[in-house]
């Protein structure tokens, strides 16, 4: 039986992979990558997310190598920039996302992690009389101001963002820049977020898509990381724009040490402590070990109960 507490943390992982156009198979112990240049090996046990761009093949045991390493699979279309699929995450634990569906169903709860997400984006305390309007008002001014500030210091011609994904080569090399950074900074928080044993789906600012979440923790970095890469990236010129994009971001990511950022600021942002979880079996040591039935306590029956009977 493998040992879950035996697999490297997220932290450790190497983030991500893109690859296209190729085969990817069982290697061993690990997976590797073929295509017109040769093989290419793939360290599986170390690897956050692999993304899985147009013309690439998968066989069932690469997938499997993969799992059982705790890599996610994300399949998506040309340069990262649609998202088609994922694989199964790392854990098995569920307390964490019934903790995460507890707060997004409770209206004043769920104000309270919209508010700790805006003041660790703004980094300082926001005042406590200001409506969610007004700080999204907010926002919105600080995300202009970061646009306008990185075109000034790089020289670009910035008319804002605007895109259309149904005509990707239509846009400007900006929005291209933007779009194909903020696509990799998606997939490295959708691999966090699973891999912490949270949903995607359970968002508190975004909300009615699966990868609701996913957007509301991307956005806390976006500012910091992806938005002056973009830039930076245009004032280069650079031949291969997503591709080189995908490669800068590895290096940003790095430096922003970013793996050992997501998952703290995740419980940071919901108040999530190891302290909440309960102390049942560790279900990560056998994934298919049943788990135990529901068995409310008498209050929560009594809550239930409309005429106070406990349901009898």
């Amino acid at each position: 039986m493998k040992d879950y507490q035996e697999l490297p943390k997220l932290r450790d992982g190497l983030g991500y992979l893109y690859i296209e156009h190729a085969v990817i198979e069982q290697e061993h112990l690990a997976v590797a990558a073929i295509d017109k240049d040769g093989k290419t090996q793939i360290p599986a046990a170390s690897l956050a997310v692999l993304m899985l761009g147009p013309g690439t093949s998968i066989t069932h045991a690469a997938v499997k190598a993969l799992a059982d390493n705790g890599c996610l699979i994300l399949w998506c279309g040309e340069d990262g920039v649609r998202y088609y699929g994922q694989g199964y995450p790392e854990t098995r634990k569920a307390w964490r996302v019934i903790k995460q569906a507890e707060l997004v169903s409770d209206k004043e709860k769920r104000f309270g992690v919209i508010s700790r997400m805006y003041h660790a984006r703004f980094g300082y305390r926001l005042p406590e009389n200001l409506s969610l309007e007004q700080v999204r008002g907010m926002e919105g001014v600080r995300v202009r101001d970061a646009y306008a500030k990185a075109a000034k210091e790089y020289e670009i011609d910035w008319k804002g963002r605007n895109y259309d994904r149904k005509r990707w080569e239509n846009s400007d090399p900006v929005n291209r820049a933007l779009s194909a950074a903020n696509a990799c900074l998606n997939g490295i928080c959708h691999a966090a977020i699973v891999s912490g044993g949270y949903s995607p789906a359970l968002g508190f600012i975004h909300t009615g898509k699966q990868l609701s979440f996913v957007y509301d923790i991307a956005d806390l970095y976006k500012v910091d990381i992806t938005i002056p890469l973009a830039f930076r990236m245009i004032n280069q010129a650079p031949s291969q724009l997503e591709s080189a994009i995908r490669q800068e971001c590895r290096i940003a990511f790095k430096q922003y040490h970013l793996l050992d950022c997501i998952l703290p600021d995740i419980d940071k942002v919901l108040n999530i402590s190891g302290d909440d979880s309960p102390n049942d079996p560790d279900i990560d040591l056998d994934g298919a070990c049943p788990t135990p039935l529901w068995n409310p306590t008498e209050d929560e029956y009594e809550e239930e109960s409309p005429d106070g009977d406990n349901g009898t």
